[in-house]
């Protein structure tokens, strides 16, 4: 049984004598095997270590008392991680029965973390085998399957989809084609993978893509969730990249591909921006999503927007959930390396503020960038990111050992009790600096919190609904995870 006891000096409670202790009592259990699972990880060396918790009975709980208020919030898609051209590359060099294993742990329900949300790359990236799209030559009638997508991609997609049919994928270019470029004034073509705009006159060309490009993948099985029009709309000098402002954005969603998708019958939902909170710091980037919405033309088509984190804060999101509560919010890309990482700040800190500060603010689901590199950070193209590791890093040795590093914890824990479709409860009670937690409902009726303990001491908190109390000892640095059915 798993229980704790504490003591607070009576002088602070109004209705006992100054000799007076009161103890939490240890909760008796309301019937045999009525457990909370557990999964803590920590600086200190937990690695998403599994432990229980007696439920007890809701007077058990007397003081560090959290209920729930009744209200509820949004309902959670899901996390994964971005499995790019590069993550392919290093799977598939695995042996097959160890790959296999990895990518049950990470996507499978019933035997590992039932990560449901996946990013991919329309096209090629600066983790991709080589730049490209799938219509490289002149015009959208040659749009085609890139050779390289059958070879790297779709093998990896098929396990997965296998493990679990389920998993939602977002899609990002990097790049339109390159024929469908101009220069940043608009006075000439321009034939480069980094920089260059979207030219006007290849609007409806390039919508077409898109809607081709979700056709050819919905045929092969994998369902398109969402797409992004520009992955880093504002960044010019990526080794694949295009500048498209929030006006070329807002144009070619109402004169293009908001009309197309409609016209094709498509689900797929359209997110704006996937850029970073302080929008470049470019001033007249600045509330980049807010203007397209403000558009109604363009936003009847639009069902929210994405966001990374290499510049501002997740604060930002306050003002784009504030003005548009209707709108999805999604958190697409963040990556660890060589000029950020260690465990113990990457764990905590991305816990809070991609995971706990999205979800807080109407998230509905995380994605970090790069499922696996290897231990030299490759592979990856030139003028791209030669510092970022994986969320997983595989050994060059072998190829086959793995280390896992912060992101996978982070995706971990949320993975693992979240359900897709688990919404968000408001809570009312006891709070302390450093502690964080969110409660939340699964479609199954089971129920879920995510837990943050930034102190460098051990945090106590008492969860209470209606039948049940959980008493929770939270490690210092650590984050932790909670299911069980009330």
């Amino acid at each position: 049984m798993l229980g704790f006891r504490f003591f607070a000096l009576a002088a602070s409670m109004a209705l006992l004598s100054c000799q007076e202790v009161v103890v939490d009592p240890t909760p008796e259990p309301v019937d045999p095997g009525s457990v909370a699972a557990v999964y803590t990880t920590s600086v200190a060396g937990q690695r998403m270590t599994e432990s229980e918790i007696t439920l007890g009975k809701p007077e058990d709980a007397v003081f560090y008392k959290v209920e729930l208020t009744g209200q509820s919030f949004q309902a959670v898609d899901g996390f994964g991680l971005a499995i790019t051209q590069a993550s392919c590359y290093n799977l598939l060099i695995m042996p097959a029965e160890e790959r296999t294993a990895f990518l049950e742990e990470l996507f499978s329900r019933e035997k590992g973390l039932g990560s449901s949300l996946i990013r991919v790359c329309i096209g090629g990236s600066d983790f991709s085998m080589d730049e490209f799209t799938w219509c490289d030559r002149k015009g959208i009638e040659n749009f085609d399957v890139h050779p390289l997508d059958e070879e790297y991609l779709f093998p990896i997609l098929d396990q997965i989809f296998r493990i679990n049919p389920e998993v939602k994928i977002i899609g990002s270019p990097w790049s339109c084609p390159k024929w469908m470029k101009m220069t940043l004034d608009g006075k000439a073509d321009y034939d480069s993978w980094t920089s260059g705009r979207l030219n006007p006159l290849y609007y409806q060309d390039y919508a077409t893509y898109f809607v081709k490009w979700i056709q050819e993948m919905e045929r092969r099985g994998y369902p398109i969730y969402a797409v992004t029009l520009q992955n880093e709309p504002l960044n010019k000098g990526n080794s694949m990249s295009l500048y498209m402002p929030w006006e070329d954005q807002r144009d070619f969603i109402k004169q293009a591909v908001g009309p197309a998708f409609r016209a094709a019958g498509l689900k797929t939902k359209i997110l704006l921006f996937d850029h970073n909170y302080n929008y470049d710091n470019i001033p007249s980037q600045r509330d980049y999503p807010l203007h397209i919405l403000e558009d109604a033309e363009a936003a009847q088509y639009v069902a929210g927007s994405a966001w990374h984190n290499y510049g501002g804060n997740v604060s930002t999101l306050d003002k784009v959930y504030g003005a548009f509560p209707d709108k999805e919010i999604f958190f697409t890309e963040a990556s660890i390396g060589t000029w950020n990482y260690s465990f113990e700040s990457c764990l905590i800190n991305d816990f809070r503020d991609i995971f706990l500060g999205t979800l807080a603010r109407g998230g509905k689901g995380v994605t970090l960038w790069n499922l696996m590199l290897d231990d030299q950070r490759k592979p990856y193209r030139p003028g791209g990111c030669s510092t970022c590791y994986g969320a997983v890093t595989l050994s060059t040795k072998d190829r086959q050992s793995i280390v896992r590093n912060s992101h996978y914890y982070n995706v971990a824990h949320a993975s693992k009790v979240l359900l897709p479709g688990a919404v968000r409860l408001e809570t009312k009670g006891y709070t302390a600096d450093g502690l964080t937690y969110q409660w939340y409902r699964n479609p199954d009726g089971s129920q879920a919190l995510l837990l943050l303990n930034e102190g460098t001491s051990e945090a106590r908190v008492n969860f209470v609904t209606a039948k049940h109390s959980l008493s929770c000892r939270i490690p210092a640095k650590s984050i932790q995870s909670l299911l069980w059915e009330d």
